[in-house]
């Protein structure tokens, strides 16, 4: 299995990109406890709660824009 190169600026950790080249998005069904381990943030939820749902609920477009929202 090829090494996916981490080519984006400032992206954590490495991301696979679909054909058309643009970063795959993250599956809505991750839960937030994966989150919040991996990005070292808090967000006051059950850890079992889905990502799509709590952006849902939130109103808030992308992990991306979670993520950058919550840095300390």
């Amino acid at each position: 299995m090829a090494k996916v190169k981490n080519d984006a600026p400032g992206m954590k950790g490495e991301r696979s990109r679909n054909d058309d080249g643009q970063l795959r998005q993250k599956r809505s069904d991750t839960h937030i406890g994966t989150i919040e381990q991996k990005y070292n943030i808090d967000l006051n939820v059950r850890s079992d709660m889905h990502l799509g749902t709590y952006l849902e609920k939130n109103d808030i477009a992308s992990l991306n824009d979670l993520v950058n929202n919550n840095k300390k």
